[in-house]
């Protein structure tokens, strides 16, 4: 499992165990000499304050503002964000999906995976998605649909180990996009990312602090090589992605032919 995380991303992974070691220290020191809660508590801060600039410099070479100076990569990556209950997508969604098709209709990705909550009948991002996709233009047999993208690991993870993506670039807002693209690279994928902010957002300061802990919990995810809630058989990106759609996604196809 190790070794699957250091493939693309060794320069992550080895660099990394500066934050770890920084954390051991002041923890070994906290504890030694026993001193008031705030020496642990500064110790936590040093750690979480340690790690999201770790990811945040660490990924900046690879994070592009304009579609237009995005490198060509295999495949466009969309990460899942809310869906409402009429089935439209959230406006952070819909923008990253929006993204998503520029990038495609320029020509800078020749496929798209769209990863998202699918995990009850009652909700459903990954449909959601397809569906905005195609009616931007992108071709049915290029949209791929990752059901079980539960959260961002996962859907890098299964992006390199079920679909066999080599290279991607990420799409999602700037706040979310330095941990995409982290976690991306840790998992061997030669991985660039955009923003795909094209708005402001409703609760924006409360998305960038639970982004703040979510960098820590990704870090601890990957140096300890924590596994998918899911994989299943392979379905290489190469190929016709209606090899993933499910009874909905062909039923709708079809209304639309």
């Amino acid at each position: 499992m190790k070794r699957m995380f250091a493939r693309g991303g060794r320069w992550l992974l080895d660099a990394s165990r500066l934050p770890v070691a920084l954390a051991a220290w002041m923890g070994l020191v906290a504890w030694r000499r026993r001193k008031s809660l705030m020496s642990a508590t500064a110790a936590c801060v040093a750690v979480w304050l340690g790690i999201n600039l770790w990811i945040i410099v660490g990924t900046r070479p690879y994070r592009y503002q304009h579609t237009a100076s995005v490198p060509h990569r295999q495949t466009a990556i969309v990460l899942g964000a809310l869906v409402y209950r009429s089935g439209r997508p959230s406006d952070i969604l819909a923008d990253r999906l929006d993204t998503a098709a520029d990038l495609y209709l320029a020509g800078r990705v020749a496929k798209v995976l769209v990863s998202g909550d699918h995990g009850r009948a009652a909700y459903d991002e990954v449909n959601a998605m397809r569906r905005r996709l195609q009616d931007r233009g992108v071709r049915p047999e290029d949209i791929f649909m990752d059901h079980a993208g539960f959260d961002t690991c996962d859907t890098m993870q299964r992006a390199r180990r079920v679909f066999d993506v080599d290279s991607a670039v990420i799409v999602t807002q700037a706040f979310h996009l330095p941990r995409a693209v982290y976690l991306a690279r840790a998992c061997g994928l030669d991985a660039v990312g955009v923003e795909a902010d094209r708005r402001r957002y409703r609760r924006a300061a409360r998305n960038h602090v639970r982004e703040s802990l979510a960098r820590v919990k990704s870090f601890a995810e990957i140096q300890l090589g924590i596994d998918p809630h899911h994989l299943g058989p392979r379905i290489p990106i190469d190929g016709d992605g209606r090899a993933t759609w499910d009874v909905a996604a062909r039923t709708d196809d079809a209304r639309r032919s």
